[in-house]
């Protein structure tokens, strides 16, 4: 079987980290031909030398310096948003893995698809603001848009390429830190509390994003996108245990589960090597050991960015680019502690209501969307 060849963007985030680990896992069935970063010279630097991909970027020009000086090897080296898109398109590469949190991997995730490179999906955002011209994007090009959040990858195995009898996409959430505290404390909750995520390991404004269940929001709307099925029939239901990845109910009754241990290793090895399941060091489950599984609904009145999320997925259009950057704003605010913790659906809230939407809107009126949104989040937080 022939290698996938993959760059990936985020190279030194918790998804870098974990492509990293699969490149090593199944080095016959996958090579890392290009590492991008935006800031962190110094572990783009320790990836580079130890994965050797002919190209890395940095974005951030002021610490090119680093480069030169402890690359071990002479890669092509680009540098800026302009570097990031170059690398995106690199000839001989198969596949872009987009792990840049927020905005930031929109642009290069459309030049990867214009370049005829299957893209593999971990940015939220790119399917929340532009899921539209995305997904339109890689149909007119013939390139295929593979998850890997690990929820959108178990629905991507369950459907088996079988959308058609869908009858309802069900994604599980764990609850995050707080799905048993009674709603009048969450006022008084710290960042720290915040940051402790009970099963997963991710950088801070995901795992913010999971305690308000912003996560899940996002993921509603990009499920929509991804599978063509109406946000009507995209579910959320709280699964603490988080074996349980996502579950697909067709049109006869039954459904079907994705399982394996909170591992984004699993979904980053599917993606590379779709079609194909490939043997790899990764613990399988153990049921004797599981204990139980538990499933229960959302609390949605406690936590209402579900419903925000929902509203913007079926409104369409502007809506979920501006709910997703004032939410950015706003988690950003509450990691500087100038937020309360119910500040941030209130300001995502507050922003949405102040919005109109543009229905259809190509790449340019997203993006103006998107600024609008970060300065009204940020002047009223600045109010607050």
């Amino acid at each position: 079987m022939k290698r996938k060849r993959v760059v990936v963007l985020g190279a030194t985030g918790s998804i870098g980290d974990s492509t990293l680990k699969v490149a090593h896992d199944i080095p016959e069935r996958m090579e890392i031909v290009g590492l991008a970063a935006n800031s962190n010279a110094e572990k783009l630097v320790a990836a580079a030398n130890k994965m050797r991909p002919e190209a890395i970027c940095l974005v951030d020009e002021t610490k090119m310096d680093i480069l030169q000086r402890d690359l071990d090897y002479q890669p092509r080296i680009f540098s800026g948003e302009v570097g990031l898109r170059e690398l995106a398109c690199l000839t001989n590469a198969d596949m872009v893995l987009v792990a840049i949190v927020g905005t930031g991997g929109l642009r290069p995730a459309l030049a990867a698809i214009e370049a005829g490179k299957d893209l593999a999906v971990a940015s939220k955002e790119i399917l929340v603001m532009a899921g539209e011209i995305v997904m339109r994007e890689a149909r007119d090009h013939g390139v295929r848009v593979l998850p890997v959040d690990s929820e959108h990858n178990a629905i991507f195995q369950c459907l088996d390429g079988r959308p058609s009898e869908v009858r309802r996409i069900i994604l599980t959430a764990s609850g995050g830190p707080f799905r048993e505290t009674p709603s009048n404390q969450l006022a008084d909750v710290t960042v720290e509390e915040a940051l402790k995520h009970p099963t997963w390991n991710m950088g801070p404004k995901i795992t913010i994003d999971s305690a308000t269940l912003f996560n899940k929001g996002l993921e509603m709307i990009e499920a929509h996108w991804l599978f063509g099925v109406e946000m009507n029939r995209v579910e959320i239901v709280i699964h603490p245990q988080s074996i349980v990845h996502s579950m697909v109910e067709f049109a006869d009754g039954s459904t079907l589960a994705q399982l394996s241990y909170s591992n984004m290793c699993f979904p980053i090895q599917y993606a590379v090597t779709w079609p194909d399941r490939v043997p790899n060091t990764l613990p399988p489950l153990d049921f004797s050991r599981l204990g139980k599984l538990e499933f229960e609904i959302p609390r949605y009145e406690d936590f209402p960015a579900l419903k925000l999320a929902r509203r913007a997925g079926e409104t369409g259009g502007t809506l979920p680019a501006v709910m997703n950057a004032a939410n950015e704003v706003a988690v950003a605010a509450f990691l500087n502690r100038h937020l309360r913790f119910p500040q941030i659906w209130e300001t995502v809230a507050q922003v949405m209501d102040r919005h109109r939407t543009v229905a259809h809107p190509d790449l340019d009126a997203i993006l103006a969307a998107d600024q609008w949104a970060r300065a009204e989040a940020t002047a009223a937080i600045g109010k607050k």
